[in-house]
């Protein structure tokens, strides 16, 4: 995963992978909501980085024709994890890439089983929202004044998102099923030193939570574009387990704050004691609340962004790359290690921008696909790509009353990151891979608030009606 690395394959593994599943589908009382169709969402969570484009499609067809599921249906949602390895089948000609295919096979059919596990062991849940924070995720756009140069690393002065964000999902007898834990930060503790395949900092939080809630983790990794651990790019796995640890202790404090599912905390009364005290408690919600509650309702549609003026043609790509091989196999002839790995490192970021751009749909946009839909008082967004914190910064602040979860490279990634319109120019990483134009996260945010606001406006008026 690492072009700085000095091995090709892994030497161990840290902590599994995993994989979860989780199906929603809308109780009989939300149909006047939402349409016909949209009365079931199949969300999968992976503890990989990404897929590309064409291994992509091949796992949801896979995963959709066995699991039982409509591909338009099927959200597949990557942790992120740096420490998983590449699973590109272009690389079958590397050291191990002879395993990437058959790995994928195996990983559509255990998909495809959990898609139907979960499917049959479905039932009626409350879910209930709550928040608290975590220092683990920090800004990672640094300027290096020594080397005159921005470079991709914990930047103390930058601003941070902090919010957890968890779902607590119980039966109608208060048994927590499952929860949810939305977070933004790259896991990115472990990089190129590290020999052992990881779910990174994911492992750990997700074995904390579930062993004090006995119920599987969902994880959703948030917009990260510009946010990594504080203390990352190790190779030591206790520093990424003491990092998941962290994470996994803010959102048990969450949970643990949440009130009992069906209620509201509304004030009681006085009670005179000495002082006289203001009593609040933990009142049933009454019949038409909870009615008003049970809103399920969905949008999926495209919004068409330009591409980013100059992209390289192939024939520049593979000039560049035949350059980089050259200058790395000279290096090596020359026993200087330290610039074969960065020749090395050169030739990897080249060799993922040709996949990239050879993906892109012809024309002068991407059609880029947006996926919001509303749990009662929540509201989800699912996008493809890596988007700057900005996004669910943004959302946050104007719906305050929601709850908001956003899940990032889901399906894949095919644009790459989406940074902010000022990050352009500077050559940062995040910038110089960037396929689309400036300006287009912040018409996505528009899109997305536009949306929401129409729902809210909506429950409001109905409301006042």
């Amino acid at each position: 995963m690492w072009g700085a690395a000095k091995h090709d394959r892994s030497s161990g593994v840290h902590r599994p992978l995993t994989a979860t599943a989780l199906v929603l589908s809308a109780a009989p009382e939300t149909f006047a909501h939402s349409s016909v169709d949209a009365h079931e969402l199949v969300l999968v969570a992976v503890d990989h980085c990404l897929l590309w484009p064409e291994e992509m499609a091949v796992l949801r067809a896979r995963v959709s024709a066995t699991g039982g599921v409509s591909e338009d249906r099927l959200l597949v949602m990557f942790s992120h994890t740096h420490g998983a390895g590449l699973m590109g089948l272009e690389r079958a000609e590397l050291p191990g890439g002879d395993l990437i295919g058959p790995y994928l096979d195996e990983l559509a059919d255990k998909l495809a089983a959990i898609v139907r596990q979960a499917k049959n062991e479905m039932r009626a849940v409350t879910i209930t929202y709550g928040t608290s924070r975590c220092s683990l995720a920090g800004h990672r756009d640094l300027w290096d004044a020594t080397s005159g140069q921005w470079v991709c690393g914990f930047n103390p002065q930058g601003p941070a998102d902090d919010t957890v964000l968890v779902a607590r999902l119980a039966d109608f007898h208060g048994k927590t099923v499952a929860t949810v834990l939305n977070y933004a930060c790259h896991p990115t503790t472990l990089a190129w030193d590290n020999t052992l395949i990881s779910p990174d900092y994911v492992g750990a939080c997700r074995e904390l939570v579930e062993q004090a809630t006995v119920a599987p983790m969902f994880f959703i990794q948030g917009a990260s574009g510009d946010l990594g651990p504080r203390d990352g790019f190790v190779g030591d796995v206790a520093v990424a387990d003491a990092n998941g640890r962290q994470l996994g202790h803010a959102a048990l404090a969450a949970l643990e704050s949440l009130a009992p599912p069906c209620t509201r905390f509304e004030y009681a009364g006085p009670v005179v004691s000495g002082a006289v005290i203001g009593t609040w408690k933990h009142q049933p919600l009454s019949a038409d609340a909870r009615r008003e509650k049970a809103v399920w309702r969905q949008r999926r549609w495209i919004v068409d962004l330009p591409y980013r003026s100059g992209l390289s043609t192939p024939a520049e790509i593979d000039a560049e790359l035949a350059e980089r091989q050259a200058a790395e196999r000279a290096a090596r002839a020359a026993n200087d290690e330290s610039l074969a790995r960065d020749c090395r490192a050169r030739v990897e970021i080249m060799t993922r921008q040709k996949i990239r751009l050879g993906s892109l749909p012809v024309g002068p946009t991407f059609p880029f696909p947006l996926h919001v839909w509303q749990l009662g008082d929540a509201i989800w967004v699912a996008v493809e790509s890596e988007h700057y914190q900005v996004l669910q910064r943004s959302l946050r602040e104007r719906f305050p009353r929601k709850a908001i979860i956003v899940a990032t490279i889901v399906n894949g990634s095919i644009p790459t990151y989406l940074p902010t319109r000022e990050i352009y120019g500077t050559g940062i990483y995040q910038e110089t891979i960037a396929l689309l134009a400036p300006g287009c996260l912040e018409r996505l945010i528009e899109e997305i608030a536009k949306q929401i606001e129409k729902w809210v406006e909506g429950g409001r008026q109905k409301a006042e009606g």
